[in-house]
């Protein structure tokens, strides 16, 4: 029953992400290159959205699937950190034209060759596993 849950969102996702032309590259363009609101308006929306969520969630005491009450413990902030691995995944999003989410959107779509990204960003994930004992946290 919990996968069809979740392949229900997963539609849900891919459909509102088509449908406010997340998925496209040109819109993404845009937004970087400060042309257009839309993309901000789209990733506002969410900040917002998923704040509310969260805040019912907390307030409600909701549970998980497993029955485990829903928890959330902010990361500290370290200006460094924050800043490089943002601008990591900045460019990387600038470069590509899609983030992480709408990457498998665009292969539900037939456009295969966005495969090569997500075995990058597969790829970077892994080797950041390998690393991570190494890097200053």
């Amino acid at each position: 029953m919990k996968n069809i849950a979740f392949f229900a969102v997963g539609i849900f996702f891919g459909i509102t992400m088509t449908k406010s032309e997340a998925i496209s590259w040109f819109r993404i363009h845009e937004m970087f290159r400060f042309e257009s609101f839309h993309m901000y308006g789209i990733i506002g929306t969410a900040v917002v959205l998923g704040a509310i969520i969260l805040q019912v969630m907390k307030r409600t005491k909701m549970k998980t699937w497993n029955g485990n009450v829903v928890e959330y413990t902010p990361m500290p902030f370290n200006l460094a950190r924050h800043l490089i691995s943002g601008t990591i995944f900045g460019l990387g999003w600038a470069l590509v034209g899609c983030c992480p989410g709408p990457m498998y959107v665009l292969v539900g779509h037939g456009y295969w060759i966005i495969l090569v990204v997500i075995a990058g960003a597969v790829l970077g994930t892994f080797s950041y596993g390998l690393v991570k004992h190494k890097l200053p946290h």
